[in-house]
Formats: C-alpha cells, structure tokens, sequence
C-alpha cells in the first residue's frame, strides 16, 4: 500500500486485504475516493482512502451475461471490453465529469456507490438493478460478501441494492458482480418540435404506456423538443417505429435513424449537455412524470431537462435557490448536486429523508460503520 503525504494522507491500497487493513488501522475519518469524478456532497475531512488501485476484471462470461469486475476499474475498459463481444452496461451511466467540472476517469465502485443511472433505465431499470453481488469492507475493516453471480431472491437486507447509492457510507466496494445485456441490433428517435412542457409531458407519457418499448423519453425545453427513442433487432425497430409514427402523426415528429447522431442525442441527455456551460447551481430532482409541468412552473430563472418522461428533473438554479421548495405539496426530492458557492452554501446536498427512515439509515450506518468514519456527514 502506498502513502503519499500532502496536506493530508492518502492511502492507495491495491488489494482488498490492504484495504481493510487500512480501515481497521486508521482512526478515521477518511474520505472515501475512486475516480474522483462524481464528487457530490461535502467531503469530510480526514485521510483519503482511494480505491483506484483495486482494479482489475475478475470474471467475464459473454454467454452467461456476467461480469465481474474489481471497484477501482476504469468504466471505459469495461465498456471497451463489453463492445467487443456486442454487450453493454444496461442502465446506461452517466459521465458527471462535463457537469461537475471535474476530472479523472470514472470507475465501476463509483459508478454503483452513486447508483449512475442514465435514459435507459424506464426500460432496463437503475445500475442497482443490474448488480448481482458485492464485496465491500465495512467501518471496523471486516470484509462482508453479499449476492452472487445470477439473479436469485434474497432474505433480510439486500445489501447489493443497499450499498448501491449509499455514496461510501455504509461501506468500501472492492468487487462487483453486474448482470450485462446484448447491444441492440438497431435504435431509432422520433424527434417532436415545438412543444411546450404539459404537451411534451404527457406525450411521452402516452408512449411509456404504449406496447413499444420506449428505451428513452426526454424533453428539452429550451429547445422545445421532445424524444422517444426505440432500440432491438433492425425488423423489430423498424416495426415499432412505424407505428409511433402513426400514434403521433398529428405531431409530425422527425425519424431519426442514424445511428451517430442518435448516439450523439442521448449522450447529450444522458450527460446533462444543455447545463455545462453556465455558472449557478445544479439541481437533479425526482418526482412523479406528471407533476414536472407544476414542478417547472415553481421554480423561477431556470434552465431544465427533463429524463424518464418527466420523472428526472436537471435544474440550473441562481445561486443560493432552495429547488426542494418546488415540491411542497407534491413529494419527490431534490439533491444539490453542484453548487457555485460550496464554501457558503447552507443548504443541504441530499433531501432530508423523513423519520422513520432517517431511523432507519442510522441503524444501519451504525451497524456496517460504527465508528462513524467512513464519508461521515456526507449524506447529512
């Protein structure tokens, strides 16, 4: 294990073994680090743990769908890995770097400590969904195993969904176990312009309820643009979107069908693209699709894009503006995901959580981390 002192102490162990060795060993607190791009929240201070060097693919079976990888692997070797056999990560992840201004190279442990989830997940479900098993070291330095590798029912605490956007609290990932999926044949969007939000909203609700597998429906409202996109075997595609044309023919949407500027499109929602470039605060808020034309009414000088046909809410926000008032009334929550302001700012990253399960959280932060010094105050 290597440690290299600065203005603090960073541990780099490359094995599972040194790792909790080194949770065992240091008092805490520590800050719990992959890839340094998805940085939300307040780190606490206190030792660097980071984990990049536990790297490497287990196990890869193309014809059983299973992929296991060690936490501190980049996510671009696994996805070059997954396209040479025509395989992908299912939940489409997304690449916070653009958004967050951050830099470094994103991997698998960060990928699920965040839960990182883009467009496909209406139809393939979030990244803990695709996770099969974990291995993790918990506070005290003991190394827990939880899953497997195919998809089974469990009693008691699922810890592999648990640990899944627990952010490093509960635990230190060393090993996952994902479930992949064949890359589609073919993919196809239908693009609708001049849209206003309450159109825009229930016509792409009107397509998540439809029997043609929609894989993304986003809306753009700067753009006033609306997009469903469809993906499978080339007849199959071809079929569907035939007949979402006929569904929408009074909308005279645009079929979009190569497949470069198709990818370019969700990579650009997928990334939140419409809010790099100006300064302010970045919101992501969750709610139910048909409660974002009211959501966006409440919320003054934003800058919006909408995902999951309504259900994710990317906001830019002046400054120092509470998003989370929006949803009085209505439910959903908010998290801050960039602030400009991060030395000042009072507002809190994460949604409070209500009672029973803030309960909860503490109970099991104080089980798996009962010294408290793993990303401490973090999810506060």
């Amino acid at each position: 294990m290597t440690l290299s002192m600065t203005e603090e102490t960073r541990l780099q162990p490359t094995s599972e073994a040194e790792l909790a060795d080194a949770v065992a060993a240091d008092p805490g607190p520590l800050r719990i680090k992959g890839g340094g791009t998805r940085a939300i929240g307040r780190a606490a201070a206190g030792n660097t743990l980071d984990t990049s060097g536990i790297s490497g693919v287990t196990l890869y079976d193309p014809g059983a769908l299973t992929l296991v990888v060690k936490a501190g692997t980049p996510l671009a070797e696994v996805e070059t890995l997954l396209a040479e056999n025509r395989q992908r990560l299912a939940f489409e992840p997304m690449d916070h770097r653009p958004l967050l201004r951050t830099e470094g190279s994103p991997t698998i442990g960060g990928m699920v400590a965040t839960n990182a989830s883009g467009p496909r997940r209406i139809q393939a479900g979030a990244c803990r969904d695709c996770l099969l098993g974990v291995r993790f070291v918990d506070g005290t330095g003991r190394v827990i195993k939880n899953g497997g590798r195919v998809m089974k029912n469990v009693t008691g605490y699922d810890l592999v969904k648990l640990l899944a956007g627990s952010h490093g609290t509960l635990g230190i990932l060393t090993e996952l176990s994902l479930k992949v999926l064949p890359a589609p044949q073919a993919s196809a969007t239908l693009i609708f312009e001049g849209r206003g939000i309450r159109d825009a909203v229930a016509l792409l609700s009107q397509a998540l309820t439809s029997p043609y597998e929609i894989t993304g429906a986003a809306y753009d409202p700067q753009r006033q643009k609306a997009f469903l996109r469809i993906e499978g075997f080339a007849g199959s595609v071809t079929y569907r979107a035939g007949k979402l044309m006929e569904l929408f023919g009074s909308f005279a949407p645009v079929l979009e069908e190569d497949p470069e500027r198709i990818g370019a499109i969700w990579r650009g929602i997928r990334d939140v693209e419409a809010l790099h470039d100006d300064d302010g605060d970045i919101w992501r808020i969750s709610c139910k699709p048909g409660d974002a034309p009211a959501i966006a009414d409440r919320i003054d000088d934003a800058t919006l894009l909408m995902d999951w046909g309504g259900g994710l809410i990317w906001a830019r926000l002046p400054t120092g503006t509470d998003a989370r008032q929006a949803l009085q009334g209505l439910g959903g929550h908010a998290t801050l995901i960039r602030t400009a302001d991060p030395a000042n700012t009072t507002l809190p990253v994460f949604h409070p959580e209500p009672a029973p399960v803030a309960r909860i959280s503490a109970g099991l932060r104080s089980r798996f981390d009962p010294r408290g010094i793993l990303n401490p105050g973090l999810m506060a």
